[in-house]
């Protein structure tokens, strides 16, 4: 991959069944700092392609190339344990970071630090995507996928979040799942409508 290419898919072809291709020959670039939005309606195969580019399906043929990823879910009450709390959680998966760091991001999205002693029960919908965005900031990954991340939320948290969500666009590159075309419209670089399969912005 280029230095800045963060995700590269070349003639992609993945069916459950053979004889049912879900993906015929799809490609797909993205670079740091680009966000592009995967659209479509519900079991059009939005998900599978997450599931294949972080490698839990594997294709029939094509190649996928992806740098560092770190996901960031639907519900974000299923994506933390609701036994511990968000900065055990959080420690699980993250290195060593600086304190300097965490309250830098933790200001970004406005987040209390207290917050972080909580368990997931205890928070708000939108509080705990936040939380989750924190959560794959501080993974330092060079791509995050986005799975329907404001779908759970009401309209004014969902704008709110998505918005610092691409405060974070000069570290990372971002491919977000969305049935919500406006919503692409307003934050992608380029939109891929795999409903309808010559579709590309």
């Amino acid at each position: 991959m280029k230095k800045d290419t963060v995700l590269q898919i070349n003639n992609l072809q993945f069916g459950y069944e053979k004889s049912k291709l879900i993906y015929d020959n799809f490609s797909l670039e993205l670079e740091k700092g680009q966000l592009v939005s995967i659209v479509g309606g519900s079991g059009c195969g939005k998900s599978t392609l997450f599931e294949l580019i972080s490698g839990s399906l594997h294709p029939i043929k094509g190649t996928i190339k992806a740098a560092k990823i770190a996901t960031i879910y639907q519900d974000p009450y299923s994506s933390f344990h609701p036994t511990y709390s968000i900065q055990e959680q959080i420690d699980d998966v993250v290195a060593p970071y600086e304190s300097s760091e965490l309250n830098q991001i933790l200001h970004l999205l406005n987040l209390q630090k207290e917050f972080l002693y909580k368990k997931p029960h205890e928070l708000s919908g939108g509080q705990l995507q936040r939380c989750s965005i924190l959560r794959a900031v501080l993974m330092k990954p060079d791509l995050i996928l986005a799975d329907e991340p404001t779908s759970a939320l009401d309209n004014i948290i969902a704008l709110e979040t998505m918005k610092m969500l691409l405060s974070f666009l000069d570290k990372v590159g971002i491919l977000l799942i969305t049935h919500d075309k406006e919503l692409a419209v307003w934050c992608s670089d380029h939109i891929r409508d795999i409903e309808n399969k010559d579709s590309n912005r």
